[in-house]
């Protein structure tokens, strides 16, 4: 995927840190399942459901 921000001069550098992350949080089985992904790595956990 390109990059489509643009700089505010064309000889400009770019920026030297982006954050890009991803989650996601899935309930089933009486379970909650949280995932999260950055550049840094992969993290998770699996909990018990919450019951109100």
């Amino acid at each position: 995927m390109a990059d489509i921000a643009m700089p505010a001069r064309p000889d400009a550098p770019p920026p030297t840190r982006r954050v890009i992350a991803v989650g996601t949080i899935r309930r089933t089985g009486g379970r909650t399942i949280t995932v999260r992904a950055t550049t840094a790595g992969v993290t998770g956990t699996s909990r018990p459901a919450v019951t109100q």
